[in-house]
């Protein structure tokens, strides 16, 4: 039986991600994840043109989790039957700046259907991204689309980039995100790359932040600053991941954003995670 599948017929589904290791030894105190998940626009051009094919895909290398970024096509309740039927579960979705503004009951329905416990403000394009003002009326709407969510038993989130932690008028806006942010109703999936790649220091936010942070790409970086095959870079994910506990890091997915073969990249993010000790 497959590890997904035990987890769903014991209902252990919901259980804590990061396991002690059994062993007597000092390897006791080491861990290592219970499920891994990946962010589905590593592979978005598969998708676009096989969802279900590419779905199963994901489920054959062994993946539990995926985050959607689009649906591509399908209803929620399609999207819905089909997870069930591969053993995946998908505990968050991007959303867009603008379907937040004016779409906001209909995220929050699919949502509701398809099983997601959080939905995630995934990009800001450079035009909503000018001013401090810009992030200011950012945090307002998320406050406001963040109880929405919560009324409806979903948490909403924030994804990073590296703009995000650039000093801008004086003042990194992730930064002020965080300060004008309930921190109940707008958490943060941290990408691992991007704040690394803006020279910001992850276990210092942490510190600042802790228990923020449910959601994490882990997406990896080459010597030349360009992004990598996880596993395959120089960002040490076990030192990272040792900090869980204070992230509060519940789901860890894999992603690359140029992937030149997604499904190699996939496996190999999945190999490299699922063997990962911290």
């Amino acid at each position: 039986m497959k590890r997904r599948e035990f987890l769903k017929n014991t209902g252990l589904v919901t259980a804590s991600l990061a396991v002690p290791l059994a062993s007597s030894s000092c390897a006791a105190r080491k861990r290592q994840l219970e499920r891994v998940g990946i962010q589905l626009y590593t592979v978005r051009d598969l998708m676009a043109a096989d969802t279900p094919g590419t779905l199963q895909g994901i489920a054959d290398i062994g993946y539990d989790e995926v985050e959607f970024a689009g649906y591509h096509d399908h209803s929620p309740s399609q999207v819905r039957e089909l997870l069930d039927g591969m053993g995946l579960v998908a505990p968050s979705a991007h959303v867009s700046l603008e379907g937040m503004r004016s779409q906001a009951e209909e995220l929050v329905e699919a949502a509701q259907i398809v099983g997601h416990d959080y939905l995630v403000l995934g990009w800001l394009a450079p035009p909503d991204r000018e001013t401090l003002d810009d992030y200011r009326r950012h945090a307002e709407l998320c406050n406001r689309f963040g109880e929405q969510c919560r009324a409806a038993g979903i948490q909403f989130g924030y994804h990073n980039h590296e703009f995000e932690f650039e000093v801008l008028e004086g003042q990194r806006p992730m930064d002020l995100l965080l300060a004008e942010t309930d921190a109940e109703l707008v958490k943060v999936e941290i990408d691992l790359f991007w704040i690394t790649f803006a020279g910001a220091d992850p276990f210092e936010v942490f510190a600042a932040h802790p228990g923020r942070f449910p959601l994490c790409h882990v997406k990896d970086m080459d010597a030349d600053r360009k992004m990598a095959d996880v596993g395959a870079g120089t960002i040490d994910f076990a030192k990272i991941f040792a900090a869980s506990e204070q992230a509060g890091f519940k789901h860890y997915y894999v992603e690359r954003d140029d992937a030149p073969d997604p499904m190699a990249t996939a496996a190999a993010g999945y190999a490299s995670l699922n063997k990962l000790t911290f």
